[in-house]
């Protein structure tokens, strides 16, 4: 009773436009009141303590370090050579979008911040050469969602701390299916431009231009390669890493690109506080939600009752995979990661599964719910970009989202997209 008045007050509380940090709070508070005798200060109390953990502190640094590159013309560069490489061809721009999104993914940590980078520079340039404006928005925000699944990501981060896993592991993991979900992507974009005859630039890049394009972009190219390389050899720690990446955007932002002003170093600084503010506000009420839920138990009764539907390996993982994909379209992915893994970690690693790959699996289950109504915060980010309407959106987002469940369905039954370089890298 108690579990479906938790989550059904929650329920509502979304549906009723209250924001989910908030939603989380209330929930939590009013059944704690009317169905235990824990004192009220319990939330307060685990809401900052779930806060106060060294691997959290990894995430303002990572926002912080996608912002810089993004003002500091390190996504400009990335894009530039990107066009070099792919612009020829057939949706060129489109393909550029993909693997610029990819790239950028390797920066932010973030879908919304790649998102939001990558749109403002190539939703404009695909409109004048003639892409649908709905095309160019639903692609952009679905090669965004990579973000979150690429290294550096917030929300392996999350999953980390929130299970005791290794967040290095988690890193390179994601790596393989990152890279599928843009190939997907790819594929898809150029299918879409065969039909509806979207052109490349028309210029096959010449040694010499790639050369030149590749020196601009060398720097950006690094930054992924210095962060992840430095975890694995051991030089750092990922929260370390983060603070790295800050240091080095700024460093390459300032005095080798010399974009980088006092006046956006300002703007850097205040939206990563803005951002870092609500997260860390969901984080810390969706601690205090999961630590109810732990004190009664009601993972252990979920997984029981979810256990007793099917004893088919197969099934069961579809039917988790399609209830994240649900939840994914109603609920940020960060509390949805707190408060879900406890709950279905027992159940997967029952099934075989590693704790590893659950990470990524859960993670690009409620990727997708990026760029899926209601809740769609990259539609959202694309569409003001773009200035068109979700409604157009959709009318190409369901290839793109159908590539990108079919990457999804790979890496939950195939091992080896996630373990293969973590097992290699030991």
């Amino acid at each position: 009773m108690e579990a479906l008045f938790l989550f059904g007050s929650f329920i509502v509380l979304i549906v009723l436009s209250v924001p989910i940090g908030y939603a989380v709070g209330i929930s939590t508070a009013i059944t704690l009141f009317l169905f235990s005798d824990i004192p009220l200060v319990m939330v307060t109390q685990n809401a900052i303590a779930g806060c106060d953990s060294f691997p959290l502190m990894a995430i303002p640094f990572f926002i912080l370090a996608g912002s810089l590159m993004s003002t500091g013309g390190v996504a400009k560069r990335l894009l530039d050579f990107a066009n070099m490489i792919f612009g020829y061809f057939t949706g060129g721009l489109a393909m550029v979008t993909t693997v610029s999104c990819m790239f950028f993914a390797a920066i932010s940590g973030s879908a919304m911040a790649t998102t939001s980078a990558i749109g403002t520079f190539m939703i404009p340039a695909m409109k004048e050469r003639d892409y649908d404006t709905g095309f160019a928005a639903s692609l952009t925000a679905a090669a965004g969602t990579i973000g979150v699944v690429i290294h550096p990501s917030i929300p392996f981060v999350i999953y980390g701390v929130v299970v005791n896993t290794s967040i290095s592991d988690l890193f390179i993991a994601g790596f393989i299916p990152g890279v599928l979900m843009g190939v997907a992507l790819l594929a898809t974009s150029y299918i879409l431009a065969k039909k509806y005859g979207y052109k490349g630039t028309g210029h096959f890049p010449k040694p010499k231009e790639v050369i030149t394009s590749f020196k601009e972009a060398i720097w950006a190219i690094l930054a992924p390669t210095i962060v992840l390389g430095g975890i694995y050899a051991g030089v750092f720690t990922p929260t370390e890493a983060a603070v790295i990446a800050v240091v080095y955007s700024a460093f390459v932002g300032a005095f080798i690109y010399k974009e980088l002003t006092w006046k956006l170093l300002y703007k850097s600084l205040f939206d990563t506080i803005l951002i870092n503010g609500i997260t860390t506000f969901m984080v810390g009420f969706s601690m205090a939600f999961a630590g109810y839920l732990s004190i009664q138990q009601i993972p252990t009764a979920i997984a029981d009752a979810i256990m007793t539907l099917t004893t088919n390996k197969i099934l069961l993982l579809l039917i988790i995979n399609l209830f994240l994909l649900a939840i994914g379209c109603l609920i940020d992915n960060i509390p949805a990661t707190i408060i879900l893994s406890p709950i279905l970690l027992p159940i997967v690693t029952q099934l075989g599964m590693s704790p590893i790959t659950f990470g990524v699996v859960i993670t690009m289950n409620l990727a997708i719910g990026f760029v899926t109504p209601p809740y769609g915060i990259n539609l959202f980010v694309a569409s003001a970009v773009g200035k068109v309407s979700i409604g157009s959106m959709m009318k190409y987002m369901k290839y793109f989202l159908l590539a990108l469940i079919i990457v999804l369905m790979i890496t939950t039954y195939v091992p080896a997209t996630t373990m293969f370089l973590v097992d290699l890298l030991k």
